[in-house]
């Protein structure tokens, strides 16, 4: 590996090129060879204060015909990127005070995660946290952690900085010691609007260059979003979970979780909000089973693990992003809600190929429209009708794929069973969540 200083557990020999056999038939019969050096998308970096300057409404911001020029050019840069022809994701750099906020919240994940089962629920109960997965099962994947986040909900920087400082002072190896959690509402909320920020930032941008404010007014008018603190099991951590249940027997299940657990980390979706709003994953590498610590290292492999499946290229393609950074990722209500000015993002998270001791950990704000907005694809469908690209989601008259070679449907329900004109996004996101994951849904474990 690249840092030899990290002693990766493998499996089996890595190799240079890794193979990812492709189970949801994105590429009928076929597997993709993804190259350390070759299918790796480095996404575009935003800075904030470029953000901040296409955003604004300030007419006292400097109008030299150069740095007129330079912002056209990044706008222009910005919606390639987000639009059809892109790959639906950008980062955004330089953010203010985020990085030591990051850097505090990240580690409580995995910490959340490995708590006993009491512990845990009287720490999300204190900071009016829940989940959306059953964590009392021991062979999870992942454990996401969810709070609903309100626009304009701040705290004073001051007390922010202090919260961060008494967090790392008083951090303990001891995973039982609960007061190190004692400010994990404070600071998810207050990493969580500094991400929604970022997403109205980017709403605006977007609606400039197409035209009106419907990006950003549908934001503003919800009121609020979602905030998910995510971990990403690590083999050993679920061989941690499972030799802390006395109710079964270790050797057994540990078999189990390693025949049971795929390549993904999370199955191949789109987002259905405007736009999700990511932070750059935190990789945290643990030395032995027999212990809960644990510490940052760097990606394995370079990259963030998040995949995308890229229309243009008829491929599925690594992420890279610049570390500490935000991701910002295209929903299909924002697909719709630009008429296709904007494109969603087909993707999963993949794991580190043979690598049993290395666990991820990110922080993802869902920001969605109001529940009462109607949704209309008529003039969406009609205008992209003949794309061969990501707008083959739509369907035809006669209810087929544009693209025949995208046969996506045995893991991801087509858009045009989803969505029907006139829809609210309550209904559509009702209808989207049951299509993947009801009880006859794509990917219901009861299937």
């Amino acid at each position: 590996m690249r840092d030899s200083k990290w002693r990766w557990t493998l499996i089996s020999c890595p190799k240079r090129s890794v193979q990812l056999s492709v189970d949801i038939n994105l590429l009928p019969a076929k597997t993709l060879t993804i190259m350390e050096d070759g299918q790796t998308l480095e996404l575009y970096d935003l800075h904030y204060s470029d953000l901040m300057a296409l955003s604004s409404s300030d007419h006292r911001l400097p109008t030299t015909s150069e740095n007129t020029s330079y912002l056209e050019s990044v706008m222009n840069t910005v919606m390639k990127n987000l639009g059809p022809s892109g790959s639906g994701l950008l980062a955004v750099t330089g953010v203010p005070n985020a990085s030591a906020l990051r850097q505090t919240l990240l580690p409580m994940a995995r910490k959340l995660a490995l708590l006993n089962n009491e512990d845990r629920k009287r720490v999300l109960k204190d900071h009016g946290l829940g989940s959306d997965v059953p964590l009392k099962n021991i062979d999870r994947t992942v454990s996401p952690f969810a709070m609903q986040l309100k626009y304009n909900q701040t705290l004073d920087m001051t007390s922010v900085c202090n919260l961060i400082h008494s967090e790392t002072a008083c951090h303990s190896s001891d995973i039982e010691n609960l007061n190190e959690f004692k400010n994990l509402g404070n600071i998810f909320k207050e990493l969580g609007n500094c991400m929604m920020d970022l997403g109205i930032q980017v709403a605006r941008v977007c609606d400039k260059f197409i035209g009106g404010h419907e990006l950003e007014q549908s934001l503003l008018e919800s009121c609020c979003a979602k905030g998910r603190l995510i971990h990403y099991h690590s083999f050993q951590d679920n061989l941690i979970l499972q030799a802390s249940n006395t109710k079964q027997p270790q050797n057994k299940t540990f078999k189990k979780t390693i025949s049971n657990h795929s390549d993904l980390w999370q199955q191949w979706h789109y987002d259905y909000g405007v736009f999700t709003v990511l932070t750059a994953p935190m990789f945290i590498f643990n030395e032995s089973s027999q212990s809960c610590d644990g510490q940052e290292c760097p990606s394995p492999s370079g990259h963030t693990y998040l995949q995308i499946f890229d229309p243009n290229k008829n491929s599925v393609v690594m992420v890279k992003a610049p570390v500490g950074s935000f991701i910002v990722q295209v929903g299909e209500s924002g697909d719709i809600l630009s008429k296709g000015k904007l494109h969603a993002t087909l993707h999963s998270v993949c794991r580190p190929k043979n690598l049993e001791n290395i666990s991820r950990e990110t922080f993802v704000v869902f920001l969605q429209p109001s529940w009462n907005k109607k949704l209309s694809v008529y003039d969406f469908s009609v205008e992209h009708l003949s794309l061969n690209d990501g707008y083959s989601r739509i369907c035809n008259e006669d209810n087929q794929f544009q693209n025949p070679s995208l046969d996506v449907g045995k893991l991801v329900p087509p858009l045009c069973d989803r969505l029907k004109d006139g829809m609210t996004f309550a209904e559509f996101s009702k209808e989207t969540t049951k299509q993947y994951y009801g009880s006859s849904g794509v990917q219901s474990k009861n299937r």
